[in-house]
């Protein structure tokens, strides 16, 4: 297990330490897409097959993972689809916008782009992170684009997603309206390198 640690103020290190678990730990804060992208680069290097990742907020249920194994050698990327979500109507309507945009910038049609429950090749990973910029703050929106542009097996499962169950909601209505223009701005310059 690793566990990135974005500058994360509480006891992360200290449970993490006590678990035995691999940490890579920040001082200052790197942003969500940057933490996810080092922390699957550290995946690859260090030998792993698969990479999967999931949030610390405690939305998701590692007991659902088991269906995700099962059918690993189905798609290179396999999401949970957010079917039912418990984390208020303003991040529902952001990954419907999310999704319009998508397939108006791309010309891809996504379930959930964004999930934080996905497992990946790591064959493939390794090819699809060359196409994300570093410090991109949607990393993950941007690989399920390119893992469905390039058609590498895209595979959708539904999960449960809870209400969250520990940490802080930094995400406001003004935040989320700032990174979407500028995730709007980055996906135009983007769309001739990923198609």
């Amino acid at each position: 297990v690793l566990v990135m640690n974005d500058a994360s103020r509480d006891a992360t290190n200290w449970i993490v330490k006590e678990r035995k678990h691999t940490l890579v730990s920040h001082v200052f804060n790197l942003g969500y897409g940057s933490a996810l992208q080092l922390g699957y680069k550290y995946a690859i290097r260090h030998g792993a097959d698969y990479v999967f990742q999931t949030d610390s907020d405690g939305q998701t249920l590692p007991s659902e993972f088991s269906k995700f194994w099962r059918n690993r050698k189905k798609c290179g990327l396999l999401i949970g689809y957010r079917k039912k979500r418990e984390d208020g109507l303003s991040r529902l309507f952001v990954t419907r916008v999310l999704r319009l945009v998508l397939w108006s910038v791309f010309g891809v049609w996504v379930k959930d782009a964004n999930s934080p429950y996905r497992l990946m090749r790591c064959s493939q990973l390794r090819e699809v992170l060359r196409k994300v910029p570093k410090n991109f703050f949607l990393a993950n929106v941007l690989i399920t684009v390119i893992y469905t542009k390039k058609e590498m097996g895209v595979c959708y499962y539904p999960i449960t997603f809870l209400p969250r169950q520990g940490g802080e909601n930094s995400i406001n209505i003004k935040k989320i309206f700032r990174i979407g223009c500028q995730a709007l701005r980055q996906f135009m310059a983007l769309r001739k390198r990923i198609n």
